[in-house]
Order: C-alpha cells, then sequence, then structure tokens
C-alpha cells in the first residue's frame, strides 16, 4: 500500500472539493496505476487463447508507434 499524506482544498461550506500530494507522492502513485496496468494487460493477455507473438515483434511494433 502506497503511503500518502494527502491534504484537502475546500469549499465554503467545508465539503472536500480536491486532493493535494506531494510530487513523490504522486509519482508513486503513477508508478502504481502503470504496474497494475501492466498486470491487467498480462492477465487479458493470459486469458486469450491467441498465438504467442515474438517479444521482438512486439518491441519493434511499439517502437513504431511512437516514431509515426
Amino acid at each position: 500500500m502506497i503511503d500518502l499524506h494527502p491534504s484537502y482544498l475546500v469549499d465554503e461550506q467545508a465539503q472536500r472539493k480536491a486532493v493535494v500530494l506531494s510530487i513523490e507522492e504522486w509519482t508513486r502513485v503513477l508508478e502504481a496505476l502503470e504496474e497494475l496496468d501492466d498486470i491487467r494487460m498480462y492477465d487479458e493477455a493470459k486469458a486469450r487463447k491467441d498465438q504467442a507473438v515474438p517479444l521482438e515483434k512486439i518491441l519493434q511494433e511499439s517502437s513504431a508507434d511512437y516514431s509515426s
């Protein structure tokens, strides 16, 4: 679990409207979300019964997407 120390922005009625995190905490949240997304994609790929694709082909396609 990520240890967070949020601050809250409130309105005139003291209702929480926004959360403020330090840059370090926000970076940890983003890294955790990226890891969860990787796990989700892995689980989805594992659940499919598609034929395996070599890693080199995936990396080539991925790098082609970024250069476009």
